[in-house]
C-alpha cells in the first residue's frame, strides 16, 4: 500500500523546486498524493478493511493542510501542485 522507493525518488524529481528539494509543500503534496492513490486502489479489493480507511482519512486531512498552507503563502505555487495533480479544489 505504501510507495517504493524508486517510485519516491520519481516524484520527488518531477515536482522538486531544486536539485537538493525533498522537503518543500509541492514534494510533500505529490507524495501524499501517491500513497492516497494506491490506497483507494486497495479499497477496491478490500471495502472492509476500516482500519487502513481510518489512515487514508489521516493522509488526506495532512494533504489538505499542506494545500491550505501552500494557498496562503503563495497562490500560485498552489494554484500549479493543485493543476498538475489533477486535484478537485
Amino acid at each position: 500500500m505504501s510507495i517504493t522507493a524508486e517510485r519516491r525518488q520519481e516524484v520527488i524529481k518531477t515536482y522538486a523546486t531544486s536539485a537538493n528539494d525533498t522537503g518543500s509543500p509541492e514534494v510533500q503534496v505529490a507524495i501524499l498524493s501517491e500513497r492516497i492513490a494506491n490506497l483507494t486502489e486497495h479499497f477496491k479489493t478490500h471495502a472492509k478493511d476500516n482500519h487502513s480507511r481510518r489512515g487514508l482519512l489521516k493522509l488526506v486531512s495532512q494533504r489538505r493542510s499542506l494545500l491550505d498552507y501552500l494557498k496562503k503563502k503563495d497562490e500560485a505555487r498552489y494554484r500549479t501542485i493543485v493543476e498538475k495533480l489533477g486535484l478537485r479544489r
